[in-house]
């Protein structure tokens, strides 16, 4: 039997309508999996012209994460085999320095961390399933600029340890991802100013930005049986920046 091949398992991906959320969500998809994602917008026609979304072959629910009666209403699963935490936000212009906007990234990037996680336990339980946190290299340096952005990373680095542990004796592996410098949307601020852009390239030993496939591959990793003996990891994938 193919270790990556998902026919019949059940995926949902939070923050699955764009960028390295989308990537892993078509990677499971061209592995045989039904997978489900959720967005902000109403219909996947809003995302038509999209930059970095295609979702082609894909279930869509729009979700307002930030809201927890929209996660509660969301449809559930009776059985999900594998459930990736996409979801992010980040603000510019020292925007998080303010209660308001540090409090709209951590409801987003922290909070409804913990509420998808908690929706979908029993589903997760009943498929002996694995629970992916996508967080950030953020989470193991500062960023000057963004402090939610960095407290949220840093609270899911340490939401996908603890969780790991305590839902392991229900038979849920839950591990996490540190995407480095990636070419999303929510990077343009880096990668649309070339001397920013050159200034980070320059610090990355593999020489390029990472992309949405890059983290699939990971993600594919931890949702299979190669990675059946790991558990609380958050495997940092940033081509060596940070080292």
């Amino acid at each position: 039997m193919e270790t990556l091949n998902f026919t019949g398992r059940n995926v949902l991906v939070v923050g699955g309508s764009s960028g390295i959320g989308n990537g892993i969500a078509q990677a499971f998809r061209a592995r045989g999996a039904s997978v489900t994602v959720w967005g902000t917008r109403k219909s996947v026609q809003d995302y038509a012209t999209s930059e970095g979304s295609d979702l082609t072959g894909l279930a869509y629910e729009q979700v307002d994460v930030s809201d927890e009666r929209s996660i509660e209403a969301a449809a559930g699963f009776s059985e999900l085999d594998v459930l990736v935490l996409c979801q992010g936000v980040v603000l510019y212009e020292r925007a998080e320095f303010k209660m308001p906007g540090f409090r709209k990234v951590l409801e987003v990037n922290l909070m409804s961390l913990m509420a998808c996680a908690d929706k979908f336990h029993d589903a997760l339980t009943a498929a002996k399933g694995a629970l992916i946190i996508v967080s950030s290299i953020a989470a193991f340096h500062s960023t000057m600029g963004n402090p939610a952005y960095n407290a949220s990373k840093t609270g899911a680095y340490g939401l996908t340890r603890t969780l790991a542990e305590a839902w392991a004796r229900d038979g849920i592996r839950v591990n996490g991802i540190a995407p480095g410098l990636v070419d999303t949307k929510l990077t343009k601020a880096t990668t649309d100013n070339p001397k920013r852009l050159s200034a980070s390239l320059k610090k990355i030993p593999l020489g390029r930005l990472g992309t949405p496939a890059d983290m699939a591959g990971v993600a594919l990793f931890l949702a299979s049986d190669l990675s059946a003996y790991v558990l609380g990891q958050t495997i940092i994938v940033d081509g060596g920046l940070i080292l």
